[in-house]
Formats: structure tokens, C-alpha cells, sequence
């Protein structure tokens, strides 16, 4: 179903970028009566959404019940954004997003909440933050009902995979990792399934069922198959064309061709941030970084959208931010040669491990938010510049134990079974303190008496210096099993590891500035005829704030559902204000 965008093409709608966003508004603007395309200039579709935990953070949704209020949500957002966002915009995602939700659920789409583990939101110690937390998880559903489209996916990361082929779920993931009652039934159950579906097994190795990101950009993929609605992959955008004040028309190259394709009503930008862009990253950033730390897919985010909204005319705001997440580099094991940086989102908040700086010194809670830890990093990194990178410690006890990005726990995946070529690039092993503290250049005494004091804490379970563990955040990423403190332990018992920590991120978070309709606006807050932006690739809702698991992909795809509605209301095809 591979689609070539002729030359001179015309479509009602325009929309740039392949992932949630983009794809929910094409879907939406079919719905409303328009004729939609969706552009991509990957080979493959989904973008980060694909290969993000699909998870979608929504306010007043359905399922946490008296747990929250438009008003109390508002609230929570206001205060985490530091007024630095719009009221009429965050009403707005307040409003909307739980219709998005009910559209999704009407495109086949389900998403739930889990009610033995509700994901809590991001700063538990603000007023209106939701005690259950307000992420949505989303559904499994059946690849193979995509056809050959299903190829075309881009595939979700080893390590949200059993033994890297098998397709898991959050729910499922959390009870194997946590070894919680029942685990070995899940293992058996998915091990069955997997290798029972004997006519995917004779195709690929990928999975059929599709869980997480992969899930989500699947379904709106079938969304988009049952409305016949075109998606020209190997299709990048290079500008807009204008008609005095107003967008008219995409350029791109698809497959290295020039092509015009016509936006008759509205082109959507909904392409991604920067991050992968050297460039943008020194230009935008207050410290140095590099998009190789990025947890991102390579090479694909390189801010198309922004130049192009910038050269219309576009006001842009929020530049200097990003969805920031610890990353560890770690070698694949099927490739020879390549390099990926994996987010820590949980590994940091197990006991028996601790963060420090180069100068062998703590700075942070480390089972903060991975978007808090970023910036902790930053602060810490300003004011000693020791950091960026820095380095997690555990002992054995805790390699035992817990998966660390793509390594897995020692009961699954023991020394000798890693890679020999992995241990002092990614994975440092000694068998004191002293040596380690050699190994990755930190200076040993003041390590010895940072963990020495750690240590005679966590035994008490108490951190009397950042609080680890005090908040049900903290707690939900913990070991349950562990006690008196489920996110301490000491780090004491060995060999002792290390791994290098970089400041990645889930993509940057500043574009074109969007009003309350994802229009983009210029300085004067006009705004630009037949151009709206959503994702990454806009200003964020969210400031410079993260306010829970899934706000990236709740807010892009509830302002794509506002977009489609407004193109189509300007046109006197919307049949409702929402």
C-alpha cells in the first residue's frame, strides 16, 4: 500500500509527520469531511510515537472517577507550567482531551487505567496533583490486521521486547521486572503465543501482537487503511509556499523528487522537535549536549517544522527546553558496531544504587522524574560542571536483581553471559570502590564518602538529603518487596558497576507558538492563514513542565483533534464546536 505523491498534487489538509498527532489529524479531518494526506520523510511511519510507551496522560478522564475536576486539573497544570503557558490553552487540553480519548475509543483504539498500579503524576508534592495520577495505558491489538502496512512500522526497542523479539505490555512488562506473584505464568503465556503463531514465525521475527507506542500508531494506522486516506512515506517536507498571508501548499522530495502538494484548507506541521540536530542544540540550548544521547530514532528530528513556520513568519517559544530523560549508550547485541542511547525511566528508583557527579558527590533524588533528573543534572552541571555526564553505582545485590536498559538482571542475564566487549565501555565492573572510582575517573575518597554515608541512611530507609522514596512517585518505581524503604538499599555488597548517565531526552519541546486551536501565531498573536502545528514540533502546552507519563503524546494528539476541528469549522463542515 506504498503510496507516491504525484506532482502537483491538491488535498484539503496537508499533514507533516507520521506519528500520533499527525495521524489522529488526518483521521479527524477525514471524519469532519476533508481530504486528508499524511507526508513522511522516514522510510518507515510512527516516528518516536511508535517507539514511545504509548501512554497518554488525560485530565477528567473516565476512569479516575472523583479523583479529579476539570478545575482541580487546571489547577495542577497552571502551577507545574509556571504561568508561563496560556489559561485559554490549557482549558482547552483540560476540555478536550478526555473527547480525544472517546474518539480513539470509537476509531477501535482502547485505552484503560490499572487499578493494582496507577501510574502517579510527576510532581505528587503539587496541589491537584491526582493521587492515582491521570496516564492512560493503551490496549494490545493484532498487527496482522494491518496487512503488508504492518512492515512499514517502525519498530518498538529491544528493550520493551522479552529476550528482544517478544512484544510485552506495561502491565506485563512491570509484573516480569518486578517479579511480582504470577510472573513466570506471564513468561510462559508469552513465550506460547509468540511462538505458536506459526505463520508470523515463518514470515519475521517481529511479534504480531502489537503492545505500547507500536499499539497505538498501529491502530491509527488502520484507521487511516479503512478510510483510504494516502501515506507517502520517503516524502520530506523542504518549505511552504505562501499566497501573500496564508499557506498554501507543501514542497518536498519524495524519494528525491521535487514535488508541490496543494493544502486547499490547512497544512498540519506534526513532524517532531530538533533534538537531532547538532545545530538547533547550540543554538537553543543554555549547555552543551548531543543529539546521540537522545532517546529518539536518528537522524529524523531535525527541526523541518521549525524553519519552515519560522521563514512564514511564526513567533516561537520554549526553544530552550526538551523532554529531558537520563540515557545510558549501550551497544546492540545483533549489530555490530551501533550505538544507541536507552532512557532510564524506572532503573534509577531500585535500591542498592545511587547517582553521583564526576567530582564522586550526589546531587539529586534519583528516582525523581527522568524529566526532573535532566534538569537536576542541568543545575548541578551550571553550578560545578561535573555533570553531563554523571554515573549510576550499584553493587551486586542490585545487578542481581533489576534490568538496567538493556541489560538484563542477573538472574536472567548473568556476567558471563554479557558481552565481553561491553564491560568498561558501557558496563564498568570492579571488585571495591576504589577501583571503580578509577575506572570512570571519579575521585575515590569522596565517592567512598558519599556511599558511606548513603549507606548508613538507606539501612534506617531514610535520605535525609533528597528525600528518596518519600513520595508515591518515588514509591511506584521501587522494589515492593523491599524493605523498610522500597526505593533504599545500600550499595555495599561485590562486585561494584557503574554506568555512564548522559542528558537525553524524548525530544525537544519549543517551536512556533499555538493558540488554544494549535494555530501558529506571529509576534502580534495573528494568526497565520492555513498553518497549525502540534507535537514537538509546537511550542509545548506543557512549558517546561512534564507533568506525567504521556503528557507528550495526550497533548499532540488533543490538539490535532482541535486543529482538524477548526480547519473543518472555517469550512462550515464541523458539526459540532468541539
Amino acid at each position: 500500500m506504498s503510496f507516491i505523491v504525484p506532482d502537483a498534487s491538491e488535498y484539503d489538509v496537508v499533514v507533516v509527520g507520521s506519528g500520533a498527532g499527525g495521524l489522529l489529524s488526518a483521521i479527524r479531518a477525514h471524519d469532519l469531511g476533508l481530504r486528508p494526506i499524511v507526508i513522511e520523510k522516514s522510510d518507515r511511519y510512527g516516528g518516536t510515537s511508535a517507539v514511545s510507551g504509548g501512554a497518554i496522560w488525560i485530565p477528567n478522564n473516565a476512569f479516575i472517577g472523583d479523583q479529579d475536576s476539570p478545575a482541580k486539573a487546571l489547577g495542577y497544570l497552571q502551577k507545574v507550567t509556571e504561568g508561563k503557558v496560556p489559561t485559554a490553552k490549557l482549558e482547552r487540553y483540560v476540555g478536550l482531551a478526555p473527547v480525544m480519548v472517546d474518539y480513539l475509543k470509537s476509531l477501535g483504539i482502547e485505552y484503560y487505567t490499572n487499578p493494582y498500579m496507577p501510574y502517579p503524576d510527576y510532581y505528587p508534592f503539587v496541589e491537584g496533583a491526582a493521587p492515582g495520577g491521570r496516564t492512560m495505558l493503551i490496549r494490545p491489538m493484532d498487527g496482522g490486521t494491518l496487512g503488508e502496512e504492518f512492515f512499514r512500522l517502525r519498530e518498538s526497542y529491544p528493550e520493551f521486547k522479552m529476550f528482544d523479539k517478544i512484544a510485552l505490555d506495561l502491565l506485563d512488562g512491570g509484573i516480569i521486572m518486578a517479579r511480582a506473584k504470577g510472573w513466570r505464568r506471564v513468561v510462559l503465556r508469552n513465550l506460547w503465543r509468540y511462538w505458536s503463531d506459526l505463520p508470523f514465525r515463518r514470515r519475521t521475527h517481529r511479534d504480531r501482537l502489537l503492545t505500547i507506542g507500536n499499539a497505538l500508531i498501529g491502530g491509527l494506522r488502520k484507521a487511516m487503511i479503512d478510510r483510504n486516506i494516502p501515506l507517502a512515506l520517503n516524502t520530506a517536507m523542504t518549505g511552504l509556499e505562501m499566497d501573500g498571508t496564508t499557506v498554501v501548499a507543501v514542497t518536498a522530495s519524495a524519494q528525491g523528487r521535487p514535488v508541490r502538494i496543494g493544502a486547499a484548507k490547512a497544512v498540519i506541521l506534526a513532524s517532531g522537535g530538533y533534538e537531532q540536530s547538532q545545530e538547533m542544540r547550540n543554538e537553543h540550548f543554555a549547555q552543551p549536549t548531543n543529539p546521540r544521547w537522545s532517546a529518539t530514532p536518528r537522524d529524523n528530528n531535525v527541526g523541518d517544522a521549525l524553519t519552515a513556520s519560522r521563514e512564514a513568519g511564526a513567533a516561537v517559544e520554549f526553544l530552550d527546553e526538551a523532554w529531558w530523560a537520563p540515557t545510558v549508550t549501550i551497544p546492540y547485541r545483533h549489530a555490530p558496531n551501533i550505538l544507541r542511547n536507552q532512557a532510564l525511566f524506572f532503573e534509577r528508583g531500585y535500591p542498592h544504587s545511587l547517582a553521583v557527579n564526576r567530582l564522586g558527590k550526589r546531587f539529586t533524588n534519583e528516582i525523581c522524574s527522568y524529566h526532573q533528573f535532566g534538569q537536576a543534572m542541568l543545575r548541578d552541571n551550571a553550578e560545578t560542571g561535573a555533570n553531563l555526564p554523571c554515573w549510576l553505582i550499584f553493587d551486586a545485590d542490585y545487578r542481581a536483581r533489576y534490568p538496567l536498559g538493556g541489560l538484563q538482571p542477573g538472574w536472567a542475564m548473568p556476567d558471563s553471559k554479557v558481552p565481553a566487549d561491553w564491560f568498561d565501555t558501557f558496563l564498568y565492573r570492579a571488585d571495591n570502590l576504589e577501583a571503580l572510582a578509577g575506572k570512570i575517573g571519579v575521585p575515590a575518597d569522596t565517592l567512598a564518602a558519599t556511599v558511606g554515608r548513603f549507606n548508613d541512611h538507606a539501612l534506617k530507609g531514610e535520605d535525609p538529603d533528597f528525600g528518596r522514596g518519600a513520595n508515591v512517585y518515588n514509591q511506584f518505581f521501587g522494589d515492593p518487596n523491599h524493605k523498610p524503604n522500597r526505593n533504599l538499599g545500600p550499595v555495599a555488597k561485590a562486585p561494584f558497576y557503574a554506568v555512564r548517565i548522559d542528558l537525553g531526552d524524548l525530544g525537544s519541546k519549543g517551536g512556533p507558538r499555538t493558540d488554544e486551536q494549535a494555530r501558529v501565531l506571529r509576534e502580534d498573536g495573528s494568526p497565520i492563514g492555513g498553518l497549525y502545528a502540534i507535537g514537538n514540533c509546537s511550542g509545548s502546552v506543557m512549558g517546561p513542565a512534564y507533568p506525567g507519563a504521556g503528557s507528550t503524546l495526550g497533548a499532540s494528539m488533543t490538539f490535532g483533534y482541535a486543529a482538524a476541528a477548526d480547519i473543518a469549522r472555517k469550512n462550515d463542515l464541523s458539526e459540532t464546536t468541539r
